[in-house]
């Protein structure tokens, strides 16, 4: 799947990956809508800053899954830079969230998953599918 390859000094091309972060201690906080429209909002802030195409978020209760460029970053480069701008803002911003869930600890769960697309058409089916997905589609089980 080809948009526009990002140039880089000597490379040019794009990696589509899903990754997905899930929540230390797998608290539901995404369930509260605050909470997942800041996390949102601190994503989309993460990937400006560090120059991440992105193409789909969805939030489950306990987890974020996202469909990106990986650029000429690692896997455990952009885990690292995303989780941490994020973690670092959400709980600047919301210290009664790390005071009650968290207990003085980090926001994410240590293990993530960046895995490579072959089917983006799959994934974004997927991500629809989600508790939260931005196209608020409605799961049987909604109901």
């Amino acid at each position: 799947m080809k948009f526009k390859p990002t140039r880089y000094s000597s490379a040019v091309g794009e990696i589509w990956v899903m990754a997905t972060f899930k929540t230390k201690y797998c608290h539901k906080v995404f369930d509260i809508k605050a909470v997942r429209q800041l996390c949102d909002a601190l994503l989309y802030e993460a990937f400006a800053l560090y120059k991440i195409r992105i193409r789909k978020l969805a939030f489950d209760s306990d987890h974020v899954h996202i469909t990106l460029d990986l650029g000429l970053y690692s896997k455990i480069e952009l885990a690292k830079k995303v989780r941490g701008y994020v973690g670092k803002k959400m709980f600047e911003l919301m210290p009664w969230l790390k005071q009650q869930k968290f207990w003085g600890s980090g926001l994410w769960n240590p293990a993530y998953d960046v895995r490579s697309i072959q089917d983006m058409d799959f994934y974004d089916r997927y991500l629809d599918k989600q508790k939260y997905s931005s196209t608020h589609q409605k799961m049987l089980s909604a109901f």
